[in-house]
């Protein structure tokens, strides 16, 4: 395996882990965003307003995305194993 590789394959997998975190790391930035844009106009400053609702959200966008979570990472996974014989011999 040549230092091109072990590049493409460490790509690989920071797009993968990209990929799968996206979704409901987005969800909780929005969330948090709008939830704190209501705390500055109502003037509430309690941490429980904003911890609950992000926490809710992320679980339910979570729960929704699972199972194109999971086959990407299947997907992944499969075709990182097919192809070590090729990885390691060079070709």
């Amino acid at each position: 395996m040549d230092a091109q590789t072990a590049v493409d394959l460490g790509r690989e997998a920071l797009w993968m882990a990209l990929l799968v975190g996206a979704p409901v790391l987005l969800v909780g930035v929005v969330v948090g965003l709008l939830i704190g844009l209501v705390q500055a106009l109502t003037q509430i400053q309690d941490q429980t307003v904003s911890f609950v609702p992000k926490i809710v959200t992320m679980v339910v966008v979570l729960a929704i995305c699972l199972p194109w979570l999971i086959q990407r990472m299947m997907t992944y996974s499969h075709d990182l194993f097919t192809n070590i014989p090729r990885t390691l011999l060079g070709g």
